[in-house]
Parts: C-alpha cells; structure tokens; sequence
C-alpha cells in the first residue's frame, strides 16, 4: 500500500511538472509571438513615415493593415484630425489620450467591442465616427465629451438605445442606423440639442410616438424599418427631411409644407404638393391683379405678398445673416459650418446606403446641404469626413 501510495504521489507531482512547463512554454511563445508582432509594426508602411514628419494636423492612417496603433501617434501633439478607418484595431493606446487637441476621430470599420478608455479622455472632441465595429454599449465615462456635435456609430450591434448619449448637451446629429434597436426611451426628448436623427435598417414596426415630441428635429430618416403606418408628422416645425423608403407603408405620412419627403409614393406627394401651391400662387396673382385693376389695395395672401412685406422679410434674413456672422466670428476656427442642400433625392441600395447629404456640420440654428453625392458601404469608407474643410486641410 505504502508503494502504491507513493507512486501516485510522484505521478501527481509529474503531472504538475509537466502542465508547469507546458504553462511555461505558452507564456514563452506568446511573448516571443507579442515581440515578433511589435517589431513588424514598428515597420511602418511606406510613406507614413512621412505623414508623421510632415506637421499636418491631419493625419490619415486608414486601411493600412493596422493591427495596433504606431506608438509614434501618440507623441503628435499638434494632430486635430486621426483617421485610422479600414485598419483591424480592437482598442487604442492610453497615450492617444495626450492628443488634447484632437478634436476628430474615425475609428470606423475595425474590430472594436468596446469604446478604448483614452478616447473619452480625449475632451476637445467634435465628431467621433465608430461605425462598422462590434459594439453593443457606450461607456459612462462618455460624457467627459462635452464637446462632441457628431457622433456616428452605425453598423454596430446595439439593441438598446444607448442613454449615455443624455449627457452630451451639444450632440446635434446621431447616426445609429443598422443596428438592432426595437424601440425609443420615453425620455428621448432629453436630447434637446439633436437636430438629425438616422435611425434606418432598424427593427421598428411601429413608429417611435416619442420623436413626435422632439420639436427640435431637422431630418429624421426611418429607412428600412418595418413600419406600417405613420403619424402626422406636421406638429415637428423644425423637420425639413423625412426618410421613410422601403417600409410597408402605402402613402407618405402628412408633413409641413417645407419638408422634403423621400419614400414610395414621394415623388408623386411633391408633384402633387407642388402643383398645389401653384394653382393657390397663380389664384392670389389674378385675385391681385383684378384688385388692381378696381383701384383697390391688394389683398396679402400667405404666398402673394406686397412689396413692402416682401422688404420686412428681406430685412430679417439679412438681420438673421448678420448676428449669425457676428456669433460665427466669436466661435473661432474651431466651430463647424454647415453644407447646404438642393434638394437632391436621397438614394439606398440593398447593400448599404448612399447618402447625398449624409453628413450633418453641428453649427448654428439648423442644417443646411451640399447637393454632391456622397456613398457609403459598409465593405469600404467612400464619404470624405471633411469636404467643407478641404481648404483647411491643404
């Protein structure tokens, strides 16, 4: 018994040994493995050497085969733009923290999960692109992004609208479209700075009541939802786009007289809206014309309208356009102007969406559009993130 007994022991205590040294051999090859990864990032992809001594404040890193990201970035302390889109990152150096003057980041299209820590401490951030990742939550510590306009976080596997997003006070355009979400937060209406809202390739099958409540809502786009029914939509004063195509719905929803609509049935709601107005302007201009011609004042129809009006109204724009100018010239380089629209059609495909107008500038009292196209798919980044600001790039 006593053999026995010590026999087991020692093939115990072999065992042990021999899982220690198998333990021992991994750690080993990882490292050397971790090593081996590190010296052929340090090799850096040709011409990016140069991009870090050029002294640009924008630095384009994107679809570079990027695993990790260079240490060298991290030291460039004058960078206000890092694009590094298309790369395969997970997170982000703490030192990316130092960057206190960045104030744009792409991060589209990697493998992140999470949100790396460092980039809630980057706090002069404007836009934040995170689309095209694995995410399914934002962290608390977003709210040290005070600043932040813009964020894009389409493509990600949210199934819950994220309410961090309650403590950005200045977030203006939220694009959280292709994602999993079912359903609004009553107290949606939080968001009271929001003024674009994308919420296509969801899962709605009922309109979110609560966005009858954000009075504040510029464009709303609903795209690819499961939709049947809609409300009457003319209690949003601010709205100017509404996007509703591919839902199973049968006519547009009722809208103000400004807003244009995009969807089945659109095309033929605007002509028709539009030969309306004709027939009310061509109405007041006889209606105006007979009074003339009686000797009487002219009546001041809501589309007709006396020259004296007409100056009041001029009066205001150019009042509008000054004291928007003077709040422009206080705000400095850093604040963000706006595109302006022509009133283009927004275009999807089954495989993602082009968007003409999709960017929105977080500046001002309302959005306004550039007609220039503007593709999006999720196999590759098409948009160009500053096309107002390409002068200041170069």
């Amino acid at each position: 018994m006593g053999n026995s007994s010590r026999k087991e022991e020692g093939e115990e205590e072999g065992e042990e040994a021999g899982k220690d040294g198998e333990e021992s051999e991994i750690t080993e090859k990882e490292k050397k493995k971790k090593e081996e990864e590190e010296e052929v990032e340090d090799e850096l992809p040709l011409g990016v050497e140069e991009l870090f001594e050029s002294g640009d404040p924008v630095l384009d890193l994107s679809y570079r085969k990027f695993k990790r990201l260079p240490k060298r970035v991290s030291s460039l302390m004058h960078l206000e733009k890092l694009y590094v889109c298309g790369n395969s990152l997970r997170t982000l150096p703490d030192s990316i923290s130092q960057l206190k003057g960045l104030r744009i980041l792409a991060l589209d299209f990697n493998k992140m999960e999470d949100v790396p820590p460092a980039v809630c401490e980057l706090t002069n951030l404007t836009r934040l692109y995170l689309g095209s990742n694995r995410l399914m939550s934002l962290p608390p510590e977003l709210k040290n992004l005070q600043s932040l306009r813009c964020l894009w976080v389409e493509s990600n596997y949210f199934q819950r609208f994220p309410r961090e997003l309650y403590d950005l006070p200045h977030l203006k355009s939220l694009q959280i479209g292709d994602n999993r979400l079912k359903t609004l937060p009553h107290d949606l209406t939080r968001m009271a700075a929001l003024r674009g809202l994308w919420l296509y390739g969801n899962r709605f099958d009922t309109f979110p009541k609560v966005l009858l409540r954000m009075q504040g809502l510029e464009i709303l786009d609903l795209d690819r939802n499961k939709i049947t029914e809609f409300p009457s939509l003319k209690r949003l004063k601010a709205l100017r786009l509404f996007s509703y195509d591919h839902n199973p719905v049968e006519e547009p929803p009722k809208v103000g007289e400004e807003v244009l609509v995009v969807g089945e049935g659109a095309a033929e709601f605007l002509e028709a809206r539009e030969a309306r107005k004709e027939r009310l302007r061509k109405a007041a201009e006889q209606e105006a014309e007979e009074l003339a011609l009686a000797g009487e004042e002219p009546v001041i129809h809501g589309i007709l309208k006396n020259s004296s009006s007409k100056q009041a109204a001029n009066e205001a724009v150019l009042n509008l356009e000054d004291s928007e100018v003077k709040e422009e010239e206080t705000k400095g380089e850093e604040e963000e102007v706006y595109a302006e629209y022509d009133g283009a059609e927004l275009e999807y495909d089954e495989e993602g969406v082009e968007y003409e107008t999709e960017e929105l500038i977080c500046e001002g009292e309302g959005f306004e559009y550039e007609g220039e196209e503007l593709e999006y798919e999720r196999a590759q980044i098409d948009y160009e993130y500053e096309e107002l600001e390409h002068e200041e790039r170069r």
